[in-house]
């Protein structure tokens, strides 16, 4: 028998997030969590990346509530969230006691592996909450952001690996947002991490652009320990490879996951009648079970292809499609080849955009791109292009200390502007990362009468009578 290979199960976050945008409700997850929890999983990813804000946005759910109910059905086995570094779950940096306080929460509702990024690889952005994490007695995962350009080579990421392992990391996650992680340089990356590092290594792929059941088996063989996958109710697509698949050949390969194919049928079965519900109402759309191997020649995440498209198709300019997805490795380059992971994938298609629609390179700039440019995200990973900095930041200094060492703590300021309607630290920290979502939750939770409207009665009496 072969090495064992962990399996952790994504459908919870990823799998959903993925492919419905987030939309499944607690309610829609409780049946399978009993089974989820005896299948035999390394972990279960359940939390963090745009799950959070999806509770307060659009299900009037409290994330923290469905955190304790997960740690509730699922005692046994390690629930994971997902984290971006000094960003935590929102697009902005945020002050070292709200980090600190957000992992000591997260931990203490019943997270205990935080897979943390930085969409830089700036390693400075993780520090204060690898340190929180440790200091809670949680996991703390580095994940790297894969992405290619003449920089990202694997001596990068090996050398970046050595760092984690220096800077505290429990383990090491590649994480191939884009699904641009090709077989072979799987291969070559997990063999030379292996040589660097004494850290277990987890791969996270998307099947994107068709090839991440490879990528898996290519990893697997050279060494990695952990893989993501989705059972295949949300798989496939922009999301994992499917679970039973994967299980299933590995198996047949001599390797040992320790997964109960039986529970993963039955949970599969709940999930197939979420998936489609999903599907009628229109909100699983049919385009995000597609491949789309453009992915490997753009290096443009799934999420983001379909994002442009959709801001394409509002102001009726769906023939710039294929121009805007030229100009995003040219962005990319001028920029010093940031990896196209939330903010940059955004800030970056956006700039993409503009430079097509305003039919003149960076006349047009977004806040977001000016502040990367200024290093208020972190140090770029490659060189930014010089005449192009000029173009957007003019004169204006660059900062090169860590981006958080310029913010004041934030918790008492936070603490007193919701002090109305929070009753918990939880509560508080809710609104720190989304004011405006987490105060009306808030707010319509402590007051019925919260968001109903005012109605003003104009009464007027005839004296004469």
């Amino acid at each position: 028998m072969k090495h064992k290979i962990h399996i952790t199960e994504t459908i919870l976050r990823d799998g959903q997030q993925s492919q419905i945008a987030t939309r499944m409700t607690t309610a829609d997850m409780i049946p399978a969590l009993k089974d989820m929890d005896q299948a035999g999983f390394h972990a279960l990813e359940v939390w963090g990346g745009a799950t959070f804000d999806a509770c307060l946005r659009f299900l009037n759910e409290d994330p923290w509530e469905r955190l304790r109910t997960f740690k509730k059905h699922m005692p046994n086995t390690p629930l994971q969230m997902l984290l971006r570094g000094q960003n935590l779950l929102g697009y902005k940096n945020y002050a070292d006691d709200v980090v600190k306080e957000f992992v000591t929460l997260s931990i203490k509702n019943g997270i205990d592996i935080i897979r943390i990024f930085d969409a830089l690889n700036d390693l400075r952005n993780l520090e204060t909450s690898i340190n929180a994490t440790k200091l809670a007695n949680g996991h703390a995962q580095v994940a790297l952001s894969y992405t290619t350009s003449p920089i990202h080579t694997v001596e990068y990421y090996a050398s970046l690996a050595a760092e984690v392992e220096k800077i505290g990391g429990d383990s090491l996650c590649i994480k191939d947002m884009a699904g641009v992680l090709t077989p072979q340089t799987a291969y070559n990356l997990v063999s030379r991490i292996k040589e660097k590092t004494h850290l277990p290594i987890e791969v996270h792929t998307h099947a994107t652009s068709g090839i991440a059941e490879m990528t898996y088996l290519k990893a697997v063989e050279a060494g990695a320990d952990i893989i993501d996958t989705a059972i295949s109710s949300f798989a496939g697509g922009t999301s994992q490879p499917a679970t039973e698949s994967m299980v299933t050949s590995l198996e047949e390969l001599g390797f040992e996951t320790g997964v109960d194919l039986q529970k993963v049928g039955n949970i599969a079965e709940h999930f197939n009648s979420v998936r489609d519900h999903y599907r009628r109402e229109g909100i699983l759309n049919p385009k995000v079970k597609d491949i789309e191997p453009r992915t490997l020649m753009y290096q443009v995440p799934g999420g983001m292809l379909s994002n442009l498209l959709s801001q394409l198709a509002e102001q009726g300019l769906e023939d710039k499609y294929e121009e805007v997805l030229q100009e995003v490795p040219k962005v990319r380059k001028d920029l010093g080849f940031p990896p196209l992971v939330t903010p940059l994938s955004q800030m970056v298609g956006t700039q993409s955009l503009m430079n097509v629609i305003s039919g003149e390179r960076y006349k047009l700039v977004p806040k977001e791109i000016k502040d990367y440019v200024k290093g208020l995200y972190g140090k770029a990973p490659g060189t930014i292009d010089p005449e192009i900095k000029k173009l957007i930041i003019g004169e204006e200094p660059i900062i090169h200390q860590r981006p958080a060492d310029l913010l004041e703590d934030q918790l008492p300021r936070f603490e007193e502007e919701i002090s109305q309607y929070a009753r918990s630290q939880e509560d508080i920290i809710s609104y720190a990362l989304f004011p405006q979502q987490a105060k009306d939750f808030l707010g319509r939770r402590e007051d019925k009468f919260y968001d109903v409207p005012v109605q003003e009665v104009n009464v007027t009496i005839d004296i004469n009578e």
